[in-house]
C-alpha cells in the first residue's frame, strides 16, 4: 500500500518566504488605481472651482463696456487692453498703489517684530500672567470694526496721526499682532529649549539669543506671520475710507470704491482694477511661498 505526501500550498494572500508579496495583494500604504483615479479627479475639480473666479475676473478686464457682465458672451469678439490702460493713464492708481505698499509693508515689518517678540516672550519666560496676556491678545479680535471705529478715531485723532500712514499702520498692527503672536508663540515651542541653553552658555544675552539663534529657525513661521500681515492691510477698505481724507493717499482697496457711485458702476474697470490689485499680492506670496506650508503646520505640534 502506497503512500502520498500532500504539499500544503501556501494562500493566495499569503506573501511569499522570500518577502515578496503574493500576486494579487496590495499593500496597505497603496491605493487602488480607480481610488487614485478618484482622488486627481476631486483635486482637479476643486483646483478648477478655486481658480474660475480669478479667470472669469480677467475675463471680464477685457471687456470694453460697463454692462459686458450682463452679456459675456460677447465679450469674445471685442476683447481689448483699454481698460487697463485707461486705469494706469486716467487715474491715481500709482499713488494708490504707493500707499498700498507703504501701509501694507510698514504693517508687515512692525506687525511680525511686535508678533515675534510677544511669541518669544511667552513661549519662553514665565511671567505672572503671561497665560492670560495671551488671551486677553485673543479676545482683542472679537470686537467687530464698527465698534472699534470711533475709539481709534478718537485715539489717533489725539496723537494727530488721522491721515497719515503712521497712524493706519499702527490700527492694522492692532489687528494682525494679536494673531500673530498666537502662531508665532505655538512656532517656538517647536524649537527645543536646549538651543537657548547653548546661547546663554556661549555668552549671548536674551535678545542676542533670540536674534541670532531663534529667528534664523523660526523663518517659516515668520514667513506666514508677514503674508498674514500684508494681506490684512494691503485688502482692508474700512479703517483705510475712515482715516485717509485725502485722496493722493487712498489705498487700491479704497480707490476701487471711486468706480462706484450712487447711480452707476464701471464694472469693467473695476474687473481690470482688481486684477492689478492682486499682482503685488501674487508677487508677495511667490517671495514666501516655500516657507509657508512649513509655518502653517509647524506650530500645530510640539517637539
Amino acid at each position: 500500500m502506497s503512500t502520498s505526501t500532500v504539499t500544503p500550498t501556501a494562500p493566495a494572500d499569503r506573501p511569499a518566504d522570500d518577502g515578496t508579496p503574493a500576486r494579487g495583494s496590495r499593500r496597505r500604504s497603496e491605493s487602488s488605481p480607480l481610488a487614485r483615479l478618484a482622488s486627481h479627479g476631486l483635486l482637479t475639480v476643486a483646483g478648477l472651482i478655486a481658480l474660475f473666479p480669478v479667470a472669469w475676473l480677467v475675463f471680464l478686464s477685457l471687456g470694453p463696456d460697463k454692462d459686458d457682465y450682463l452679456r459675456p458672451g460677447g465679450i469674445w469678439g471685442k476683447m481689448t487692453l483699454d481698460n487697463y490702460t485707461f486705469i494706469l493713464q486716467n487715474t491715481n492708481f500709482f499713488d494708490w498703489l504707493k500707499s498700498s505698499l507703504i501701509v501694507s509693508l510698514g504693517t508687515t515689518v512692525i506687525g511680525v517684530l511686535v508678533a515675534a517678540t510677544t511669541g518669544y516672550a511667552v513661549s519662553r519666560m514665565r511671567f505672572p500672567g503671561y497665560r492670560k496676556f495671551m488671551w486677553v491678545l485673543l479676545l482683542t479680535q472679537m470686537f467687530p470694526v464698527a465698534v472699534l471705529m470711533v475709539p481709534m478715531y478718537q485715539i489717533l485723532s489725539d496723537l494727530r496721526l488721522i491721515d497719515s500712514y503712521l497712524g493706519l499702520v499702527l490700527v492694522y498692527c492692532s489687528t494682525a499682532v494679536p494673531y500673530c503672536a498666537w502662531l508665532m508663540k505655538g512656532y517656538f515651542d517647536t524649537i527645543p529649549f536646549e538651543i537657548d541653553e547653548a546661547g546663554r552658555v556661549d555668552g549671548l544675552t536674551p535678545f542676542g539669543t533670540f536674534a541670532r539663534l531663534i529667528l534664523p529657525l523660526a523663518k517659516p513661521g515668520l514667513a506666514v506671520a508677514a503674508f498674514y500681515s500684508f494681506i490684512t492691510a494691503f485688502g482692508e477698505v474700512a479703517f483705510a475710507t475712515t482715516f485717509m481724507l485725502d485722496d493722493e493717499k487712498y489705498t487700491l482697496a479704497v480707490g476701487l470704491q471711486s468706480f462706484v457711485s450712487e447711480h452707476d458702476a464701471q464694472r469693467n474697470l473695476m474687473a481690470a482694477t482688481a486684477v492689478l490689485i492682486a499682482i503685488p499680492v501674487s508677487a508677495f506670496f511667490y517671495l514666501v511661498q516655500k516657507n509657508l506650508v512649513t509655518g502653517l503646520t509647524a506650530g500645530g505640534t510640539k517637539g
